[in-house]
């Protein structure tokens, strides 16, 4: 059974935390929590996630100077943020947010349900890209005669990698249908780019098949 999306909360106050883990509670994802700016960094060296949700008022570091770190590294720089303020913040914050590199800017009070179906979405991203990246290495592996233990033959190979390529294929189209639904701008960019992917290894099966 795979494991289960991460998503790395930062929030300095402790009934924030709660809050966003009752909004999230019915995601099938595991949030985990930091009450700072540097614990978020020190979360971030051993952790993948799919999705970081970050406060932009805390005490010492902040959340744009947080952002600017996790951008600048190579490991994390792709990981998407979404910026969570209140809603009387300077007029500039949004656009400060956007430059630090943030897919999405909301204001607190959110509507919960705004909020679990922007992670959702972006969390079924993740997972995706996931198993893209296993299909493809499959394929490398299919390409170049040596396949991993427990991969069965090279015969057997070709259709497994069909049906999960047809699996992602419908992910997708589910995932966009969520997108347009949710009239999100900050989707078109992963998206477009899962697609481009997507594409480029159903390309690579079918010089194969």
């Amino acid at each position: 059974m795979p494991d289960r999306a991460k998503i790395l909360l930062v929030d300095d106050r402790e009934e924030n935390l709660i809050a966003l883990e009752a909004i999230l509670s019915s995601l099938d994802l595991v949030p985990i929590r930091a009450r700072s700016g540097e614990e978020a960094l020190k979360a971030l060296l051993n952790t993948e996630f799919a999705l970081i949700l970050l406060d932009v008022r805390m005490p010492g570091m902040d959340g744009f100077e947080t952002a600017a770190h996790i951008k600048r590294r190579e490991r994390t720089r792709n990981i998407p943020i979404i910026f969570l303020t209140v809603v009387d913040s300077a007029p500039d914050y949004a656009f400060r947010g956007y430059a630090a590199g943030a897919v999405d800017y909301l204001t607190k009070p959110f509507d919960p349900w705004v909020l679990r179906a922007k992670v959702s979405v972006f969390t079924e991203l993740y997972n995706m890209n996931k198993r893209l990246a296993e299909q493809a290495s499959l394929l490398r592996d299919r390409v170049s005669g040596e396949l991993p233990p427990g991969a069965g033959d090279h015969a057997s190979v070709l259709p497994e990698l069909a049906r999960r390529l047809t699996v992602v294929e419908d992910e997708l189209d589910r995932v966009r249908e969520l997108a347009r639904k949710s009239q999100d701008p900050a989707l078109a960019v992963p998206l477009a780019d899962l697609a481009d992917r997507l594409t480029h290894l159903r390309a690579g099966f079918d010089a194969l098949s």
